[in-house]
């Protein structure tokens, strides 16, 4: 038996002593019930304070703070969870992945989760710069507004968390995915990765000009516009006559919007003949799924919140 098993079973032992005769109580000797602790293990050095509030809203009681996350400090932190509350209360501990970085999130949860052995583990979410709460929300939206089996969808910015995650959604519900970048070599890597982790199949385009842009437009359905704020990635002139696109989503909430002629507060109002929908449309949805899956960690100590887990809640609240 390794020391980290023995240990476990020590803890496991330890941890299962009957506590039906101990009161709780805080330091001013009120009664209190097993406190809901969220781990906020952040790969920025500053963690994202964005997703500190919707902690507490999604029904956190406190939440421990950690910045500069990676895989190789990760080990002590994980073991302070998994070790210190038995059985049932295991539930009551959750460790939340974010941070601006998409990969580094996405081998920040991978390492959590190979420290977790036999019982000793505790839900996990991993919500890199909201990759997954809005990349499911407008996923969610644009299917509430027809199938997209087997029709061309075009991820514009296609690189960042929130289109990478977008483009793999959309790819598993059957679209033909156009992912683009600036930089060819962007979006070929961020193909590749997300056909490793996914197994979908995303076609990288080079989208640097209005010709490309009006290229990777040819023959779409679906538009999901994933860049920065502030930068207008598909001018209004350019899809307003279109004949083949029926959806436009737009993750965008500030000035000038990245899709040109939408409105932010859109929810599949028609503009030229085309569903639209805006950042706000969009992220009202978003909030509901990042509160709910909050919520939702602390339901038992199992539970992987992933882009699969976190689409299927999308599904449920869209």
């Amino acid at each position: 038996m390794t020391g980290l098993a023995s240990a476990g079973h020590f803890y496991e032992n330890l941890l299962h002593l009957p506590l039906s005769n101990v009161k709780m109580e805080s330091i001013s000797g009120e009664k209190t019930g097993m406190k809901k602790l969220l781990f906020q293990l952040d790969t920025d050095s500053i963690p994202s304070s964005f997703d500190g509030v919707v902690a507490y809203d999604g029904g956190a009681d406190h939440l421990l703070t950690f910045p500069n996350m990676n895989p190789d400090n990760v080990e002590g932190i994980a073991h302070g969870a998994i070790f210190t509350r038995g059985g049932k209360d295991k539930q009551n501990t959750a460790i939340f992945v974010g941070g601006s970085n998409l990969a580094q999130g996405e081998a920040l949860f991978d390492a959590i989760q190979k420290i977790f052995f036999s019982n000793f583990r505790v839900s996990v979410m991993l919500d890199s710069n909201g990759c997954n709460t809005t990349a499911a929300a407008a996923v969610a939206k644009i299917t509430s507004l027809g199938s997209i089996a087997g029709k061309k969808a075009v991820v514009y910015a296609g690189t960042g968390p929130v289109g990478q995650r977008g483009a793999v959604l959309l790819a598993q519900e059957g679209a033909e995915v156009i992912l683009t970048s600036r930089k060819l070599d962007r979006a070929e890597a961020a193909c590749q990765a997300m056909g490793q982790r996914f197994g979908v199949s995303l076609t990288p385009m080079q989208v640097s000009d209005p010709a490309s842009t009006q290229a990777a437009l040819d023959g779409a359905q679906i538009v999901l516009a994933a860049g920065a704020a502030g930068i207008e990635l598909l001018p209004e002139a350019m899809w307003q006559d279109s004949a083949t696109l029926e959806i436009l989503a737009d993750i965008n909430t500030v000035p000038p919007l990245g899709v040109g002629g939408l409105e932010m507060m859109d929810k599949g109002e028609v503009r030229h003949g085309k569903k639209c929908l805006g950042g706000l449309g969009i992220g009202s949805l978003k909030m509901k799924i990042h509160r709910a899956a909050i919520t939702r960690l602390f339901e038992a100590n199992n539970q992987v919140f992933d882009a699969g887990a976190i689409y299927a809640l999308a599904k449920e609240l869209a």
